[in-house]
């Protein structure tokens, strides 16, 4: 399980018992009386000129109800016209990747640790990725702008893989680097589930001229609809539809206008409540069994989103490198007695693969790393039951103490 090139997704291939794979949501609570309700509606009302090919950019239908759910539930007020449909947030990078080398960009800055397959995308497009540790405050700014890359990616509402929130302090100094030139990649990922207060608003709300946002229903319904949407600054928006055209014609138009409709009918927000309650009942499961199982190990982010961050040496930063302040992420704990200093003698690849051997997926924190670091494990736990949960993280154990 060293080598990264498509390690996810043949990860993702292999048959296990139990999945703790992060960035799945509760797919056996997908709306499928809904859903069908809505499709319904929306055949016995297309003609057949519907059944044509759609605009690139996206049915006029979604973009508008795009543009309310951004309103209502991010603080971006965008017009319709502004908004173009993609097949999820690895294709909205994939067309960045593409204009931005065209507009003569060629360097990327990432966190680190960071999304291995965001940072795939754009090395896929051609770029060279720069990484900038991650800290409690999230993105280290004065390390990004020693780094003198025009444009960054990076999770302000809800860092993967660590869980942290861009603090306003950090935010201050973001958005005055982008007010300066830079450009700003926001993935907006897992940004609707917080249980401990609503999100923060997205930075796009506070300066559209400089910031590309890009967001989905992966993690709001099942990534098998591969649909998201992509807001790009004013000056970029033909060239993000041209490269939507030239990449696929545009997304499926049934699928489009069935999410439409559940966006307007209000469907969409009644399924964020209710899986909701159920993610957090499964977050629960786990930092139980993480607290009985895995002793000394220390947990990240427990306070949002559809995973946990795991790290298996006491008392460090959980990023590649400390940051401008460092200190201890507010949403870790060390769960069980006190921390021994290390587990040493092992790498999180060799315990996921051992934890695989048992039927068990995770993904080790180094897959995520660019720099070196403790080793840890990402850990979701929103797609199965707490009883599954609570099995996987004691094979886990098990895996550990034999290794």
């Amino acid at each position: 399980m060293g080598d990264r090139e498509g390690v996810v997704d043949a990860l993702r291939a292999l048959p296990c018992r139990i999945d703790l794979s992060p960035g799945v949501p509760d797919l056996a609570a997908f709306p499928r009386t809904a859903w069908l309700r809505a499709e319904r509606a929306v055949l016995a009302g297309v003609g057949p000129a519907d059944f044509g090919y759609g605009a690139p950019q996206g049915a006029p239908a979604l973009r508008r109800a795009v543009a309310g759910w951004l309103a209502r539930n991010r603080g971006i007020r965008t017009d319709p016209d502004e908004v173009v449909v993609v097949a999820g947030v690895a294709q909205a990078l994939a067309l960045l990747a593409h204009i931005l080398r065209a507009d003569g960009i060629h360097r990327i800055a990432v966190e680190d640790p960071g999304s291995l397959g965001a940072r795939q995308q754009l090395e896929y497009g051609g770029h060279e990725l720069v990484p900038v540790p991650v800290d409690a405050g999230g993105l280290d700014v004065a390390a990004l702008r020693a780094s003198g890359a025009p444009a960054v990616l990076l999770t302000p509402a809800h860092q993967f893989p660590t869980g942290v929130v861009l603090d306003g302090e950090r935010r201050r100094d973001l958005l005055s680097w982008a007010a300066d030139g830079g450009l700003v990649i926001e993935d907006d990922y897992d940004a609707e589930h917080r249980y401990d207060r609503p999100p923060v608003p997205a930075l796009r709300s506070l300066l559209p001229e400089r910031v590309c946002y890009a967001g989905s229903v992966s993690k709001l319904l099942a990534p098998a609809l591969r649909v998201g949407w992509l807001l790009v600054p004013p000056d970029r928006l033909e060239a993000a539809v041209a490269a939507k055209r030239y990449a696929d014609l545009g997304n499926g138009i049934l699928t489009q206008l069935v999410l439409a409709r559940l966006m307007d009918s209000g469907e969409l927000e009644r399924h964020l409540r209710h899986v909701r309650r159920r993610h957090r009942r499964r977050r629960d499961a786990m930092l139980r069994a993480v607290e009985a199982h895995l002793p000394g190990a220390s947990v990240h982010g427990a306070a949002a989103g559809l995973h946990l961050m795991v790290t298996l040496e006491g008392g460090r930063d959980a990023g590649g490198g400390r940051g401008s302040r460092g200190g201890p992420d507010p949403d870790s704990r060390p769960p069980g007695r006190s921390a021994p200093s290390a587990f040493p003698g092992f790498s999180d690849t060799e315990l996921a693969a051992a934890a695989l051997a048992r039927g068990v997926k995770v993904h080790p924190l180094s897959w995520h790393r660019v720099s070196p670091g403790p080793p840890g494990l990402v850990l979701g736990y929103a797609a199965g039951p707490a009883h599954e949960i609570e099995e996987g993280v004691a094979l886990l154990g098990a895996a550990l103490r034999d290794l």
